[in-house]
């Protein structure tokens, strides 16, 4: 009984955090305009809060495999907090743009290491008949918590300054801080492996210029500039790949990406969160300029879409753990397809409340599926290989967040230019961007069903 309470204790401290992390990745969102003001920057400027903040997350998440066989899962927590602890003070006392922008990237480097560690403690700790249940609960943080942000900050700044947002944050990774002393070990065995120089590199600045690439298609630089930047970061990731299978001790176990099981799955999770990511984008920008809803309203407008995605995923996690996640993960892409077409048809006429039944009806389909589907990558690997597969699996997740935004309101842009009337031009630009959602899921549907048909059967499919 008291090993089991320990466990639970453990869980919750491992959750709230990996909830922090991703809850931070949207909590300034909201508050941008404000701080163009304060802060007397422009809109290209302020926007690096965001980016910034990805680029130095997408770096660590990878590095997360290599750091959790090095230090006990106490230690690298306790970190990774205390260095989101700094980030989120400077942040706080920040007097300047350049002091705040390095504040976010200070609390990027904690905050890209706590959903791998969530991930790989739990699933490291709990016994393979509940990974399943455990894995939804682990995802459902993922993909509500960001959700979350833009709500809490709203409120906040309708209340008092952004300031505040960062003194509750403080106050929050605090007892984080305490709870990661108290009650988390290491359920992980430390392998110890040689640093090699060369692929941390490589990885840090492929993935670099890869997001930052895709971060500024819709800017005003010369293609040449993007084109080549994208480019630059993808041969340096294949040169990454390559150079792991001659390592003895790889940064990141690569190989497993041969695999067909994992690397459909894991190739699914960026499809998927492609989609779900930029309706964190898309129907704001819709709601306030064609419906004219004010920030906050718009923000709350996807908090029953969020909440529905939350208790379906931990539900889906049960179904899996006893029946498998066949059914799940197609019945979810499924819904996902309908409620994308639907969407994709609506108009300045349609009611709101219409608008916000399709979103719920998508975010039911995203926690179907999304993390059946990830168990089943995990199910497919070695116990050994299970942490570079979260690792991969986080890197995957970050990467459809970088692609996702800049393809749908790339889209939604293409739609804008061709109605001159504004209201009218956001829904034409979201009927387009909504059919390049259903273009997408229907690859997502192909790529399952050959998934499915691949897989072995056992009782986890």
């Amino acid at each position: 009984m008291e090993n089991f309470s320990s466990y639970r204790k453990a869980l919750v401290v491992l959750l709230f955090g990996g909830f922090l992390s991703l809850f931070n990745e949207t909590i300034l969102n909201i508050a941008l305009t404000d701080l163009m003001k304060v802060m007397q920057v422009s809109a290209t400027t302020v926007q690096w809060l965001a980016t910034g903040y990805m680029l130095v997350v997408v770096i660590m998440v990878p590095l997360s495999s290599f750091l959790l066989r090095s230090f006990s899962i106490q230690k690298l927590y306790l970190g990774a907090m205390g260095v989101f602890l700094i980030g989120t003070l400077i942040c706080l006392i920040a007097g300047s743009f350049s002091i705040l922008l390095g504040g976010r990237m200070i609390q990027a480097l904690g905050t890209g290491l706590l959903a791998p560690i969530m991930m790989a403690a739990a699933i490291a700790q709990t016994p393979l008949s509940k990974q399943g249940f455990v894995m939804a609960i682990c995802t459902s943080i993922i993909l509500v918590g960001p959700s979350f942000g833009p709500i809490f900050s709203g409120i906040i700044l309708q209340l008092t300054s952004w300031r505040v947002l960062f003194l509750l944050l403080a106050v929050l990774i605090v007892l984080c801080l305490i709870g990661g002393w108290l009650w988390l070990g290491n359920p992980m065995k430390l392998t110890k492996p040689q640093i090699d120089i060369w692929s941390i590199g490589l990885i840090i600045v492929g993935l670099s210029s890869l997001v930052y690439g895709i971060s500024i298609i819709d800017s005003r630089l010369s293609w040449l500039i993007k084109s080549g930047t994208i480019v630059l970061g993808l041969l340096l990731l294949v040169i990454f790949y390559r150079r792991q299978f001659k390592l003895k001790e790889p940064l990141l176990k690569i190989k497993i990406l041969q695999q067909p099981r994992f690397l459909a799955a894991a190739l699914l999770v960026i499809l998927m969160q492609m989609v779900q990511f930029s309706m964190n984008v898309l129907l704001p920008m819709v709601l306030e300029g064609g419906r004219q809803l004010s920030p906050l309203t718009a923000a709350l407008f996807l908090f029953p879409a969020a909440i529905i995605c939350a208790l379906i995923t931990i539900w889906a996690g049960r179904i899996y753990d006893s029946y498998g996640g066949k059914w799940l993960i197609l019945g979810g892409l499924l819904l996902m397809l309908l409620s994308s077409y639907w969407q994709s048809t609506v108009s300045d006429k349609t009611a709101v409340i219409i608008i916000g039944i399709l979103n719920c009806l998508l975010y039911l389909g995203i926690g179907l599926a999304w993390s059946p589907n990830q168990s089943l990558a995990l199910s497919s690997l070695k116990k050994s290989e299970q942490t570079d597969g979260i690792a991969i699996i986080n890197t995957f997740i970050q990467l459809g967040s970088a692609l996702g935004t800049p393809t749908f309101v790339g889209l939604l842009s293409i739609g804008e230019k061709a109605i001159n009337n504004q209201q009218k031009a956001l829904f034409n630009g979201f009927n387009i961007a909504m059919k390049g959602a259903v273009l997408i899921i229907f690859c997502c549907l192909l790529l399952a069903s050959y998934n499915l048909r691949k897989s072995k059967k056992s009782s986890h499919i």
